[in-house]
């Protein structure tokens, strides 16, 4: 049997986030600034990455809204949804390609990937393991 916990308060963070390219850096430092606030420094260079290549693409791809969401928990959740109802495709990337090596970047940093559609569209969700490795 599966059982359901609330989570403390601080251990979601959301954002609700404009179609507009031009706020992707300082998403990411949003995102540092709430990892570091959490002492999770160490997953701040990787999660950036990600969060940057999923809000380009809902951004690129999608509509507005877009909204991005951190859980900490057992591990540390990023998902990001916009309205569209596209989902995405992971590909290898030829050698001559200009594009298309970002979802195949976020599987490899992320334990577990995946999407699911909604309501009001869809969520990419990735999965990070929150432990420090020594």
């Amino acid at each position: 049997m599966t059982q359901v916990r609330r989570l403390p308060e601080d251990a979601t963070a959301i954002w609700e986030l404009a179609a507009d390219p031009s706020i992707v850096a300082g998403v990411r430092r949003r995102v540092a600034d709430q990892l570091t606030s959490r002492g999770l420094e160490y997953l701040v260079f990787t999660t950036e990455l990600i969060v940057s290549e999923l809000v380009t693409n809902a951004i690129r791809y999608g509509s507005a809204p877009v909204g991005l969401r951190l859980i900490r928990d057992q591990r540390l959740i990023c998902e990001v949804s916009d309205p569209s109802q596209t989902q995405p495709h992971l590909r290898r990337a030829r050698w001559t390609d200009e594009g298309g090596r970002g979802l195949f970047l976020v599987a490899q940093l992320t334990h577990r990937w995946g999407s699911r559609y909604t309501v009001a569209g869809k969520t990419i969700w990735i999965e990070q393991l929150s432990e420090e490795v020594p």
